[in-house]
């Protein structure tokens, strides 16, 4: 059993004169006990999937099962079973740390004592500051109260919608250690982020744009599919660099890419040599050029120009 299918599924914002397609015809399944990221920018169409799962959003057409419920006939059983953590922080601000999660606890006929195994590991770090309202936290802490309140009802399948924007670098980290524990005991996991460097850590991962999945595997199976040269430039104008690149006719994409351009040669007869001598004669200097093995960024920016 599968622990999402979702087949054509189809939804549009209605404005006064026009409509926005936010998810267009989208079919893909999670496994059970799977860790599936949804990657892409902000509007790919991450989080009207996810509101459809959780059953607080109705599709405009197409069929969709969480654990072999349908999200329609089913969204009773769905709710019982699902955690679901929302981009948006959005607890009570001014209960505090334990009143929040004592509350979650509540709703779902349960208590924190009888749960308390599953969200051991995450709440440890919380509990110095059960008695400090929810809106005081920082932002690392307010993400981990968010899953242990997710997490509380003892759910068979947990939504991330962008759990880890807006958070540190340690925090991040951190969380997706707590990620891999969870998947660990059996939960499914589908969790959304524009944070391409995340996608190493999925089991299988679908990149997104503008409400149509580009491609769905492996994270590595999708590196190995790149078949293009890849090099890194710089020299010592960035900005005049990346347009020069880009007028380049056998230059097939480029890209900012921290310190360096990230460059797609189209054609086998232009080498490094020849770009080199190229930006030498528009004069560029300190120029450095080397070949490198894509990520999954240079996958996506691939998939985006097909």
């Amino acid at each position: 059993m599968n622990a999402v299918e979702i087949k054509n599924i189809v939804k549009k914002y209605s404005k006064k004169k026009s409509s926005v397609t936010a998810v267009n015809n989208i079919s893909f399944t999670v496994e059970e006990g799977e860790l599936f990221g949804l990657l892409g920018p902000d509007g790919a169409g991450k989080s009207t999937i996810f509101r459809i799962l959780t059953t607080l959003l109705l599709p405009d057409s197409g069929s969709a099962t969480v654990l072999n419920y349908d999200i329609i006939k089913d969204w009773k059983e769905i709710r019982n079973i699902v955690g679901y953590m929302p981009g948006r922080f959005s607890l009570y601000q001014d209960l505090t740390v334990e009143e929040n999660l004592e509350f979650f606890a509540t709703v779902f006929n349960t208590t924190i004592q009888e749960n308390y195994e599953l969200v051991a590991d995450i709440y440890k770090q919380l509990e110095p500051f059960k008695h400090r309202r929810a809106g005081k936290l920082s932002g690392g802490m307010k993400q981990k109260l968010a899953l242990s309140c997710a997490l509380i009802h003892k759910p068979k399948i947990l939504f991330l919608d962008e759990p880890t924007t807006g958070v540190d670098p340690v925090s991040r980290k951190e969380f997706w250690e707590m990620l891999i524990r969870l998947k660990k005991q059996g939960i499914s996991i589908l969790v959304s982020t524009p944070y391409m460097d995340e996608a190493n850590l999925c089991d299988r991962v679908a990149l997104m744009q503008s409400g149509r999945i580009l491609e769905i595997d492996t994270p590595q199976n999708i590196v190995n599919r790149f078949e293009k040269n890849l090099l890194a430039v710089r020299s010592g104008n960035m900005f005049n660099l990346l347009n020069d690149l880009r007028s380049i006719p056998q230059i097939e994409s480029c890209f900012a890419f921290g310190d360096n351009h990230h460059v797609v040669i189209d054609e086998t007869d232009f080498n490094s040599e020849d770009l080199k001598k190229y930006l030498i004669s528009n004069g560029h200097s300190d120029i450095s050029i080397s070949s490198i093995e894509p990520t999954i960024e240079d996958c996506f920016m691939q998939l985006m120009k097909k």
